[in-house]
This record gives structure tokens, C-alpha cells and sequence, in this order.
């Protein structure tokens, strides 16, 4: 069984019940997600052996994030403990032509404020076939993009395979700041993963004649993009998501992987939508198990978009979501009928 590892913080998320606003009522529901932890749970869903990565309190909150990731089977035992608070984001999801709001309150969180002396990189990845991090984890600020840097250094020193979601937050920092960072750690970074958006926003590169928003999207561009980010960094494979937004009720998607030598689109989803977040995070989940298990590009990116359509009907962060669910939506079953 192949083994993952993926590092990153893990926060608090606080949501109003169903699509009501920001304390339209008095309760608000609170589970746990974060990007690299969406990772880690969708890969033990799908089988593997999935360990999560991150610093957090000794506390009842924190060990309640912990749990959280046990429930599924996640590895937990790397996690360090320390630090005084975890980090927390409000969502308010959005509906039709109201688009949805995340306000982050991570500031000092106990993984913000890690050090390099916390994590036994050559001890984590002893016996790892893969490392996952993203954009975020480096932009949270202190110490982390070194600490990032140290991951990836060890995981080549152990012949572990890297992919990193751009992921690109533009409340947390700036685009400049972004490209300094993100420019010093792809140099390590086997697989890359993008969005419409992320490409542009951190490295310049865009595709070109394409309107996310009024819902046009140019198959030539994303093309050019991927080889753009694959001849700038040596990447072994580029995939992109490709995502129309009709609006925050309706979007289609769609995927493409790059692997040097063939583009491939996946087919494209029409999503009514009950929760986007962590739909990024699904597809590259999805991505890094097809990967492992040996799928050609074709099934791999097919695989992948599946994942991700499937997580816009869950509830929360986690994809709760397994192969054999995927694999049927892959196959062409989409009607969403009853199974009985």
C-alpha cells in the first residue's frame, strides 16, 4: 500500500446552518478542514495509507481536530503539539447569484508559528512514496516557507514524489510574495496542480480568450499554460482545473493533465452545487491516488474531475467518497439514482 504524506494547517471551520447568512440565526455548525487535511482524509477514504502533518494545541479544540482525522483512518502521529489556539474560518456559503464568504481568524495559530526544530522531516518520510502540500501552507507567514522548504528537501533525499496545489490566497499575501515562494519550492515539485486563476495570480502565465465568469473557456490556452508551468520547472505532469462559473448555485467542470508529451481533458460536469469547499483539494486527491495505482493520463484526469464532482454534493471539507463511488461516475453514471 502506497503511503502519502501531506502537511498543512488544519482549521476550525464555523458555518451557518444551510445557506443562511452570517448570523441570520443564533447557531452556527462547526467541523474541521484545511487543504492539505482534505488531502489526507479523501486518500484514506480511497485505501491508502494517508498521514497528516501539522502543529497543533494540547487542548480540547485541538484534540478534537485530531480526532476528526482518526475518524477516517488518517495517521495522526507525526502531528506535533504545541502552540496556544487553532486556526478558524466563518463560511458562509452562497446560493444563485450570491457568491460565498470565508473570512479567516488564523492569525497565530499554532502551525503560523511553528519552527523548523519541530518537524523530524528524514523520520516522517521514512518509508513515504508521496509528499502533498499547497500555496497556503508557505503563505501563512513566520517560518513556513521554510519549513516547507525543509519537506521538500528531505522528501527528494528520500526518493518521495511531490505535488503542490498553487492554491493561491490573496488575503493571506501578496502575489509578489507568492511568486518568491512558490518560485523557490517548485523547483522540488513533481506534479503540479492549478486552476484557472492560480497560474496567473502566482507565476504570470495565463490562458488566453478565456472568461470564467460569463462561462468560455479556451482548451488551446490551458494548453499553453501547462506546458508554460511544465518548461519553466521541470514538472513531470500538469493538471488544471477548469471550472465555469454560472453561478454559486451552478458551475461546470472539468479537468486537464499535461504529462509532457499528451494533453488530455477529462469530460465535463455539470455541478448543482451543495458545497464547494475542499473541491480542489478532492481533485487532487483524486489525482495522486490515480498516480500511484498506475492509471494512464486519460483515466488518471477522469478519475480526478469524478472525485471533485462528487465532493460538490458533500456537506463539509471531507469527501466522504469511495473508489468504487468514483469509479462508477468516471464510468458514465452520473443519473444519480437510487441504489437499492
Amino acid at each position: 500500500m502506497s503511503r502519502v504524506v501531506t502537511f498543512g494547517e488544519i482549521m476550525l471551520r464555523l458555518a451557518p446552518n444551510g445557506y443562511y447568512r452570517f448570523f441570520q440565526n443564533d447557531q452556527m455548525q462547526a467541523t474541521f478542514g484545511g487543504g492539505e487535511a482534505n488531502v489526507a482524509v479523501s486518500l484514506a477514504n480511497f485505501g491508502l495509507d494517508s498521514t497528516y502533518v501539522t502543529k497543533l494545541p494540547k487542548h480540547a479544540i485541538g484534540q478534537a481536530a485530531v480526532d476528526s482525522l482518526r475518524y477516517f483512518g488518517v495517521d495522526t502521529s507525526k502531528i506535533v503539539r504545541g502552540g496556544d489556539r487553532v486556526g478558524i474560518y466563518y463560511l458562509e456559503k452562497g446560493a444563485s447569484q450570491r457568491g460565498s464568504v470565508c473570512i479567516y481568524d488564523r492569525a497565530h495559530s499554532a502551525i503560523a508559528e511553528a519552527k523548523p526544530s519541530d518537524f523530524d522531516w528524514d523520520a516522517i518520510f521514512e518509508g513515504a512514496d508521496w509528499f502533498h502540500f499547497t500555496g497556503i501552507t508557505p503563505a501563512l507567514g513566520g517560518e513556513l516557507t521554510n519549513i516547507c522548504l525543509d519537506a521538500c528537501k528531505a522528501a527528494k533525499a528520500h526518493g518521495v514524489k511531490i505535488s503542490c496545489d498553487l492554491n493561491y490566497r490573496g488575503k493571506l499575501w501578496t502575489r509578489a510574495e507568492a511568486r518568491e515562494a512558490m518560485t523557490k519550492l517548485c523547483e522540488y515539485v513533481d506534479v503540479c496542480i492549478s486552476n484557472e486563476e492560480d497560474a496567473k495570480d502566482v507565476f504570470g502565465i495565463e490562458a488566453e480568450n478565456t472568461d470564467i465568469y460569463g462561462g468560455k473557456l479556451n482548451h488551446e490556452g490551458y494548453k499553453s499554460v501547462a506546458k508554460q508551468l511544465a518548461d519553466r520547472f521541470g514538472f513531470e505532469k500538469v493538471a488544471i482545473t477548469l471550472r465555469s462559473s454560472i453561478s454559486a448555485s451552478d458551475n461546470d467542470w472539468a479537468g486537464m493533465l499535461y504529462d509532457g508529451e499528451n494533453y488530455c481533458f477529462s469530460k465535463s460536469y455539470h455541478l448543482h452545487i451543495v458545497d464547494r469547499v475542499g473541491g480542489g483539494d478532492s481533485f487532487g486527491a483524486g489525482l495522486i491516488y490515480s498516480i500511484l495505482s498506475g492509471k494512464d493520463t486519460q483515466s488518471a484526469i477522469e478519475f480526478a474531475v469524478a472525485a471533485s464532482a462528487l465532493k460538490h454534493s458533500v456537506e463539509g471539507d471531507f469527501n466522504r467518497v469511495s473508489v468504487t463511488e468514483v469509479e462508477k461516475l468516471a464510468g458514465g453514471d452520473g443519473s444519480g439514482r437510487v441504489q437499492r
